[in-house]
């Protein structure tokens, strides 16, 4: 690394901020949902049940409605409405990329200034019960539903039911990853059970005097393993998601359908799947999650499977072994996909080849209803199933709600303590919430550079809009302790790494303005090898107990592997210096004359300070890379560039990187969008140029 000599000057004085910081290294650990916050909330009571329902006049849905207009009644008793959201959720359209731009640039920073509004969507993509072949339907109509129902504002997760990490993406309204994971998915069904069964009756055939007078399916208990995994994935998902309240939840289920005879009892697996199928529904019910199954297939005979049968069926009807053994597997698992979505009150789009309408109707439901909560007055714990009815009181109305739900059974779960754990519970719930929390405003940067192998050392800074801040004042000063937790979970759900910060505040009372408009900045750094990663925050003050959170997904790459590679752009202005920083990253300390900010929007005027490195893996052979910073308008226009040499002899015949900084000043730019691009080239030729492009704006 170099280091950068000069330091900014600011016009005026900063205030003095007495702020003392004090780290824990404990990383939080998963645990249940996290407490009330408006508009989107999380369940905590174990009886709390909640409804969604859609009013509509003939075909025409209905708004405007009170929490006095409507009725809600289990097994016939009438329940007492404590909680009533209206939600109609707007169609949020992405915004435009930067016009000079000749890709898409993802921005580097992450925010919750935006409350969350939109639908919350799980795509599963049951490769338990896709035959391969079929692969490409699923991940068709995946991307047709990611690329053209969902909206900016809309969040989703994809799963797979085997647990492929590859084809796995937390939850994000990034469609570029979601399309990513999507196209990484692989079926790995068994083959039918009439094509097993066919195959095993051949085999018999060889044998002399032999007249078999029923056929078992030869791997009958690997079918109903895959079933029951099938099953359980939508249970847990429904149990985790229906932590979450005050919005809808649907589970888009792309499958085959259960491919096992759930009717034929002389099947060792037949009541175990039916009892699956139950908990499914209970798990959704109880959560109010609503299962939309596409199948795939389409239109379909099966004639695709039943074209791979050799040597013909057997004459013996009473073996059910012909054509319409096939067709009564089809039949089977469309009903498994029917039976999942109508009790849970979606809906199954089967024997179609065009899933627009389909589609359509999925964010039709999830956009526009009413969210009605009550505590059960049956609070018993028998695992029955509760029929609900949702009425309004204006006649001529039609509603449309779930039709009950299965109350849990056993004791009510408790939660066990962490031990050694320094983390506020608010907190650390937080931190497993799939949706982000905006009490406080927060935004955060990743920028990843080379570290001990094989970890890459990611340097992130979080920073929180000061005006969600309440002081206590005691002995003439403002008293406030601001805790902050982040959490890297890899691809495979596991927990790589993690912080803590405690930061206790005592203003001077004439400095809680300033606070207020420039808040506070916290940085960390977080050790995790090369690989995807979601990166959690969670944040919380003590004066009024405001909660906030973010995540950020995370690519980080092996800075180790090519012959040229690049990190992340830190970026220090003179404006960020305003900021009171808690904590400083002490490796960019170094080579930054200001702490790295996570700001992107700077008033005109303001100077910049950029740092990245370059990492030369290939140094046999002496040679020259060249490292150019460019800053380009949005009509195309170079408005700042700088390059420099840099001799593969400096680094003494060990891979090692060249520190690039530079300074910018933004005095003759106009107000706008700006791309600053930070570009590394060998004049070896044996390497591809690498770089990095983030964008900014200038007020």
């Amino acid at each position: 690394m170099i280091s950068m000599v000069r330091r900014f000057t600011l016009g005026g004085s900063v205030a003095a901020l007495i702020v003392t910081s004090l780290v824990a290294q404990d990383a939080p650990p998963q645990q249940p949902p996290a407490p009330d916050q408006p508009a989107v909330t999380f369940k905590v009571e174990v009886n709390y049940v909640e409804v969604d329902a859609a009013v509509f006049d003939r075909q025409k849905p209905v708004l405007g409605l009170k929490r006095d207009d409507f009725e809600i009644f289990e097994d016939g008793v009438r329940q007492e409405i404590s909680a009533f959201t209206q939600v109609n959720i707007p169609i949020d359209r992405p915004e435009p990329a930067p016009i000079q731009a000749k890709t898409v640039i993802e921005p580097d920073v992450v925010s919750n200034a935006k409350p969350f509004d939109g639908r919350l969507y799980v795509i599963i993509l049951d490769d338990k019960q896709t035959q391969a072949f079929r692969a490409p339907l699923v991940k068709r109509a995946a991307e047709q539903f990611v690329s053209r129902y969902m909206a900016a504002n809309d969040l989703a997760a994809v799963l797979s039911t085997s647990g492929q990490s590859a084809s796995t993406q937390e939850f994000t309204s990034n469609k570029r990853l979601l399309l990513r994971a999507i196209d990484k998915f692989m079926g790995i069904k068994l083959r039918s059970e009439t094509e097993e069964r066919l195959d095993a009756y051949q085999r018999q055939q060889g044998i002399p005097g032999n007249s078999p007078t029923r056929i078992e399916d030869p791997i009958d208990m690997q079918r109903g393993y895959d079933a029951r995994i099938s099953l359980e994935t939508l249970s847990k998902i429904s149990d985790w998601v229906g932590s979450i309240r005050g919005r809808r939840k649907a589970i888009v289920y792309f499958s085959e359908g259960i491919d096992y005879n759930i009717y034929d009892f002389n099947k060792r697996e037949a009541t175990t799947i039916q009892e699956r199928m139950r908990d499914v529904i209970a798990a959704a019910t109880r959560s109010n999650v609503s299962i939309y199954s596409i199948d795939p297939r389409g239109l379909t005979s099966l004639a695709d499977e039943s074209i791979n049968v050799s040597g013909g069926f057997p004459d013996d009807p009473s073996l059910n072994l012909s054509l319409q053994s096939f067709q009564d597997s089809l039949r089977i698992s469309q009903d498994s996909l029917r039976s999942l979505s109508e009790e849970t009150g979606g809906f199954a789009a089967v024997n179609q080849n065009d899933f627009s309408s389909a589609f359509q109707r999925v964010v039709q439901d999830n956009s526009s209803y009413y969210v009605l909560g009550y505590y059960p007055k049956n609070e018993r714990r028998d695992g029955r199933f509760r029929r609900i009815e949702v009425k309004v009181k204006q006649p001529g109305l039609e509603v449309r709600s779930r039709r009950g739900y299965t109350a849990p059974r056993g004791k009510a779960p408790t939660q066990k303590a962490v031990p050694n754990d320094q983390t506020s519970p608010p907190v650390r719930e937080l931190l497993d919430s799939p949706l982000p929390i905006n009490g406080i405003k927060l935004r955060a940067v990743a920028m990843p550079f080379k570290g001990s192998p094989p970890n890459a050392s990611v340097a992130l800074v979080i920073e929180a809009d000061g005006h969600s801040f309440n002081f206590a004042e005691k002995d003439g000063k403002l008293l406030n302790d601001f805790e902050v937790s982040t959490l890297a979970i890899d691809s495979n759900g596991k927990v790589r790494g993690g912080d803590r910060s405690l930061v206790n505040f005592a203003l001077k009372p004439e400095n809680r303005a300033r606070f207020a408009e420039t808040g506070v900045r916290v940085g960390t750094r977080l050790a995790l090898p090369p690989g995807r990663y979601q990166i959690r925050v969670a944040a919380r003050e003590s004066g009024s107990g405001h909660l906030g959170s973010l995540t950020y997904d995370l690519d980080v790459p092996d800075l180790t592997g090519d012959p040229l590679t690049i990190s992340g752009i830190a970026v220090a202005s003179a404006s960020g210096m305003r900021t009171s920083t808690a904590k400083a990253d002490e490796e960019l300390k170094a080579v930054l004359p200001a702490p790295a900010v996570a700001a992107r929007e700077f008033p005109r005027g303001d100077e910049l300070a950029i740092f990245a490195e370059v990492y030369d893996n290939q140094i046999k052979t002496p040679h020259v890379v060249d490292i150019t910073t460019r800053v380009v308008s949005e009509d195309g226009r170079d408005v700042f560039k700088t390059s420099e040499e840099r001799q593969s002899t400096e680094l003494q015949g060990k891979p090692g990187g060249y520190g690039h900084a530079t300074r910018i000043q933004t005095t003759e730019f106009t107000p706008g969008i700006y791309l600053l691009t930070v570009e590394a080239r060998s004049r070896q030729g044996t390497s591809e140029p690498v770089g990095r492009t983030i964008p900014f704006r200038i007020n």
